[in-house]
């Protein structure tokens, strides 16, 4: 079935750790890098040399511009970003989609040759530096995942506030914020994608031993978290809108709650132990708090729209809620920047730029009035429940393509080519 080779942290290997990885808007954790294979030595007696050749061609292409690129991605400047960056990004996304339809000819049909290649990657949140597999489907999955973190990296690039031309404070235009939406949408259909149809494919001993980076929770929290931004950027978008509602508002920051909720519970058991992983876990950790601020920031404002003593106490209390978790995320921003690699917070802009101002003011404001009309009693000193409503946001569909048709004229060779010899023994 294969074997799987795990080469420990100290053996010195190449796993990239930048110092600092600058202004972070998106993180992104995990980004892996392929290794250089020998597809000659694996598949030379079993496939044309053209298809060999093309294999190693489009693989390398992809091993040359990681190893070349991977360092400047993880330190993003607001300066590069629309320059040599978003172009670096795409040229690599694109070369692993060309590169996808030819690998997945090593899997069709169940093909003996997905075992015949060992694939090598660089792990970055594991404590091992690289594993290799013998099977084609690690592959499949390695690429899907360097896929998805390309488009987060792409999203960061698009999310760094940039000073606008009338000079004020650095901003995000709403053309940067649609865009981003549509590639994290993308981002989560390709991790949707490695869970419920790569992941099944290897077997449940392999499954064990993949690196943390690929393990089922990394995957569905990453896939979660990009919906999580989503649904800030729409909130965000909706804090801008002057028809939006509050229960618009307030639906919106729930649901972030919930996103955030469950990405934290994907990861909060898996080993994420080194540098890339804790600051990984720091991150949900620090979003999910941040998204609880804004849920009781617009639960308060709608309960104190009541004409009652309890609606108005249960805003008080869900607006002080609102406000120690406005507290809390920021000392849960610090850890995050302050764990290696080193990171920033570029200017605030959208839904925390917002909240930041208006959390602690509102708060005050509301405090100070009912407690003026009632007495402390009847306040509640606990946060009420927040709405429950269902997921709206869904990953992109996406389905891996179709093997690529070079692999459809190698089998006809390869029957032409076993008739003739058999042919040729008879006579």
């Amino acid at each position: 079935m294969g074997c799987l080779v795990s080469t420990p942290k100290d053996s010195g290997g190449n796993r990239r750790r930048p110092g600092n990885i600058g202004d972070v808007s998106v993180f992104v954790p995990g980004l892996r890098i392929p290794k250089p294979v020998d597809f000659s030595q694996s598949l030379g007696d079993h496939l044309s040399k053209s298809l060999v050749e093309r294999l190693s061609a489009l693989r390398t292409r992809i091993v040359v511009m990681a190893g070349q690129e991977a360092p400047t991605i993880t330190r993003t400047k607001r300066k590069s970003a629309t320059q040599h960056g978003g172009s670096t990004l795409a040229d690599l996304q694109q070369s692993l989609e060309d590169y996808l339809p030819v690998l997945l000819g090593l899997v069709k049909d169940g093909s003996h040759l997905q075992h015949k290649v060992n694939f090598f990657w660089v792990n970055q949140e594991d404590d091992a530096e690289e594993t290799a597999i013998y099977n084609a489907w690690y592959e499949v999955l390695s690429v899907l995942h360097l896929m998805a973190m390309l488009s987060l990296s792409q999203a960061n690039l698009l999310l760094l506030p940039r000073t606008s031309a009338d000079g004020y404070q650095p901003k995000v235009s709403e053309e940067s914020r649609r865009a981003s939406i549509d590639i994290f949408l993308k981002a989560a259909g390709y991790l949707d994608c490695a869970v419920r149809h790569v992941l099944p494919q290897l077997p449940a001993d392999f499954r064990r031993g993949l690196p943390v980076d690929l393990a089922e929770g990394v995957l569905r929290a990453l896939c979660l978290q990009a919906l999580g931004q989503v649904v800030d950027i729409q909130l965000g978008m909706a804090i801008d809108s002057t028809k939006a509602t509050l229960a618009v508002k307030r639906r919106l920051a729930c649901e972030m709650v919930k996103y955030w909720q469950q990405a934290q519970d994907n990861i909060m058991n898996l080993p994420l132990a080194n540098g890339w992983g804790e600051k990984h876990r720091l991150l949900v950790k620090w979003k999910y708090i941040e998204a609880k601020a804004a849920a009781y920031y617009y639960h308060g404002l709608i309960l104190d729209e009541g004409n009652t003593e309890k609606s108005h106490g249960m805003a008080v209390a869900a607006l002080q809620a609102a406000d120690e978790y406005l507290k809390e995320s920021k000392k849960a921003c610090e850890a995050f920047n302050a764990a290696p690699p080193l990171s920033r917070n570029p200017p605030l802009w959208g839904t925390m730029k917002y909240l930041t101002e208006k959390i602690p003011k509102d708060t005050s404001s509301k405090v100070r009035i009912n407690r003026d009309l009632y007495s402390h009693e009847k306040i509640m000193e606990t946060a009420p429940t927040l709405p429950d409503f269902a997921l709206a946001l869904k990953p992109d569909e996406y389905q891996l393509p179709p093997v690529d048709p070079s692999w459809n004229e190698e089998n006809i060779n390869r029957v032409q080519f076993g008739s003739y010899q058999i042919k040729g023994e008879r006579t």
